[in-house]
């Protein structure tokens, strides 16, 4: 039987937060005439959601068509920033605790960011041949849904979903599989069915979930 551990990104695998929102500041006040700065607090309220959510808390008083083009613009020089920016903010034992993981469960990253960024954190961590795929908004559909994407063209029998948010669990359930909550991460779910307050525990409790 082929088992498989999907991972949300941010607050989940690391906190890149600061660099993102330096990376958005930079940008709005290099290529716009909003007078705004952001927080890495507000950040990571941002992350896990879809771009287009995104775009609506950040910039409510603009039109749609500007919001997400804004947006869009974020998420591009956010991502030549950080080829140029490593981030470090990896958790606490984090590459071997998954590479024990590896041993035994296909893994794998599932976010909601644009394409390009999962792509960073594999080349910048220093443990992305661990990971087995990944997918993200490139493909259109809901985290729920790219989820199932990735467990099908994976062949996987048995699989799990870890990550930190109210999203994230809402993304597991309808995908239909166990949500381990990342509870070291940005948010608080409404339910669970396994939970982990350091990274390093993730081996006992996908035990149990399987």
């Amino acid at each position: 039987m082929k088992k498989g551990i999907l991972f949300d990104l941010d607050g989940t695998l690391w906190d890149s937060s600061g660099t993102v929102i330096t990376a958005w500041n930079e940008c709005i006040a290099k290529n716009t005439d909003l007078d705004r700065t952001y927080t890495a607090a507000q950040m990571k309220s941002y992350m896990g959601k879809t771009l287009d959510k995104i775009a609506d808390e950040m910039f409510p008083d603009l039109d749609k068509p500007e919001r997400l083009r804004i947006i869009k613009m974020c998420g591009d020089y956010e991502n030549a920033y950080m080829k140029t920016h490593p981030t470090s903010l990896y958790f606490p034992r984090e590459k071997e605790t998954l590479g024990a993981l590896a041993e035994e469960y296909f893994l794998a990253v599932v976010s909601n960011c644009q394409d390009g960024y999962i792509q960073i954190f594999l080349e910048q961590c220093g443990f992305g041949e661990l990971f087995g795929d990944f997918e993200c908004a490139r493909t259109g559909l809901c985290k729920g849904d790219n989820i199932k994407l990735v467990a099908e063209r994976n062949k996987l029998d048995s699989y799990i979903y870890v990550g930190d948010t109210e999203l994230d669990c809402q993304a597991a359930l309808r995908a239909g599989v166990k949500f381990v909550h990342a509870a070291y991460g940005f948010g608080k779910p409404s339910r669970c069915d396994g939970r982990v307050t350091e990274f390093s525990q993730l081996p006992a409790v996908v035990a149990g979930s399987f």
